[in-house]
């Protein structure tokens, strides 16, 4: 459940123990017995997602063959890839909820900061009230924290336990950083478009495909091209997180995501979002946009073509016995298009020896 240090009163916990038994829907309990609106700090979660365990964290963020590395590693050791990153019960949370509930489920903005202490940003509690959106923020989740056992995972699990307390609209759901924690919300969005449905990038960003922020599996490649939207904000005199942004927007057409939108601030620098430039981009994730089918299958297909020319490289290369060319090859294949390419480089991995447990 949800609740600051303080204890919860005895018509919550009823609340869960109908919930328990069946006589309630997780929506409905919520309704009735969730948090009062406005902003709490200290907030505990306490129920983990599947969808934040050791090995989602691993299918959904790692390339196949690094995948596949880990899996080696954790069985020579008589090991497996399960559990959570996370103890919840020494983790806090930053909550605001907005004064009034929309008819159709609030939204959602899983907030990723960089620093170590989750903040609500000036101006941003009348804007988040007018759009009905509620906002989370883990603590110690900062630039200073390890992406994949802590960022990460503390997102996706606040953004579970919120879903399953409050009435919040699956289609209003985004990720969302400032800073290093903008680069933390893309790897959020792509690799969770099962959850997100975009993602609020502030103040910089990353490209997608490559060693830095590798494709998940292709259905959920899939999902992300087919139904995310992403909105850059940026300051006008942000000299850094400007090209930043233009390489991972230029990134999302090379990946076929072409529901890609910015905002630039003017006369501000490095600097979370205004109250209007969060206005504008909370209307910008609403109003999404189906991509062209023609445009998207036309770049899938190219992306496909490019893949195959180059496993048939490798291929030669493992048939001529050429390992440690094959070995590289396949590194490049899998650094580039990510789980794109599985499961057919773990195939010819094992074919050549080259691969994620071998020498």
């Amino acid at each position: 459940m949800i609740s600051p240090v303080r204890p919860r009163s005895l018509r919550w916990s009823i609340a869960w123990f109908a919930l328990a038994l069946g006589l309630a829907t997780p929506s409905a309990a919520a309704e009735a017995y969730a948090e009062p609106s406005g902003l709490s700090s200290g907030v505990t979660f306490s129920q983990y997602s599947p969808l934040a365990g050791n090995a989602e964290l691993a299918r959904r963020l790692l390339s196949p063959l690094a995948a596949a590395r880990m899996r080696a590693i954790f069985a020579r050791s008589g090991k497996t890839l399960t559990g959570q990153p996370i103890d919840l019960s020494k983790e806090r949370f930053l909550v605001y909820i907005p004064s009034k509930a929309p008819p159709g489920g609030y939204g959602l903005l899983v907030f990723v900061p960089p620093g170590r202490e989750a903040k609500l940003p000036d101006g941003w509690a009348s804007v988040l009230d007018r759009y009905g959106v509620i906002f989370v923020s883990a603590d110690r989740s900062g630039n200073d924290d390890n992406v994949l056992a802590r960022r990460i995972p503390l997102a996706v699990t606040a953004a579970a336990n919120i879903i399953a307390l409050y009435k919040v609209d699956p289609s209003r759901v985004w990720a969302g950083g400032f800073s290093g924690g903008a680069k933390v919300a893309i790897r959020l969005a792509l690799a969770w478009p099962d959850l997100f449905g975009g993602a609020l990038l502030n103040g910089g960003s990353d490209p997608i495909g490559g060693g830095a922020v590798p494709l998940p599996p292709k259905t959920l490649v899939d999902r992300f091209q087919s139904l995310a939207r992403l909105v850059y904000v940026t300051g006008e005199l942000d000299s850094a997180a400007a090209p930043e942004d233009a390489n991972s927007s230029q990134s999302m057409r090379q990946w076929c995501v072409f529901d890609v939108a910015s905002i630039t601030m003017p006369r501000l620098g490095h600097a979370a979002a205004d109250s209007p430039a969060l206005s504008r981009a909370l209307e910008m994730l609403i109003d999404t946009a189906s991509p062209d089918p023609n445009r998207l299958a036309a770049c899938r297909a190219g992306v496909e073509t490019r893949m195959a020319a180059r496993f048939k490289e490798a291929e030669t290369l493992i048939a001529g016995g050429r390992r440690e060319e094959a070995k590289k090859a396949l590194t490049d294949i899998d650094r580039r298009y990510g789980g794109l390419a599985a499961p057919r480089i773990l195939d010819l991995a094992r074919r050549c020896q080259c691969g994620a447990d071998s020498p």
